[in-house]
């Protein structure tokens, strides 16, 4: 069986073959190791764990510290891609400039033609002046689309105002006949 234990924040990783009574030996040290395991959790009716998918091993113990995961430190090969997560790991204010900052973890290497090549990654969510000037370009357009509507709602409205006043007119007009039908059927000829 195959382990590959990572300490993160060192950035080391450690890959090793192991058969099965090794593996059973080592999973009972991890036991031991992490606290509060003991194969259930700290709260009533939580789910008991049967297996330790990856765990913190602590430098102290029976056993001693873990050497091979972290006696050696190496650096971060990549850094934030993100533009805000940038400004948080340089600490920088809105009106810095992102792009100068991807510089200081720029990966220098060789291609197979033998030519040298550096590169930086795209930074992710940078607000440009394109990006703005879009933004804007939209935020305009919904607001004609919203007077549009509005105006032909109000265009629409009119003509029913209108065509039910002709229809209420209408409607009296045609009473008004009735009625004068009426009394003049109802009044005696003289």
């Amino acid at each position: 069986m195959k382990l590959n234990i990572a300490h993160p924040t060192t950035g080391r990783q450690t890959r090793f073959e192991m058969d099965d009574e090794q593996k059973f030996i080592f999973v009972e040290l991890l036991l031991h190791w992490t606290p509060c395991f003991c194969g259930y959790g700290r709260r009533n009716g939580e789910r008991r764990r049967k297996s330790v998918r990856g765990g913190i091993v602590s430098p102290r113990g029976e056993h001693g510290p873990a050497l091979w995961s972290t006696d050696t430190e190496k650096p971060r090969m990549r850094g934030p891609k993100r533009a805000l997560k940038i400004h948080k790991f340089f600490n920088l204010s809105k009106e810095d400039d992102v792009c100068k900052y991807v510089n200081t973890y720029r990966r220098t290497f060789m291609t197979k033609s033998g030519k040298k090549v550096s590169k930086t990654p795209k930074i992710q969510r940078l607000v440009t002046p394109s990006t703005l000037q879009r933004k804007h370009a939209r935020i305009a357009d919904t607001k004609k689309r919203i007077a549009k509507v509005r105006a032909e709602a109000a265009d629409c409205q009119k003509l029913l105002d209108t065509r039910l006043k002709e229809q209420r007119e209408r409607r009296s007009e045609s009473l008004a006949r009735k009625r004068s039908r009426l009394s003049a059927a109802s009044k005696p000829s003289a």
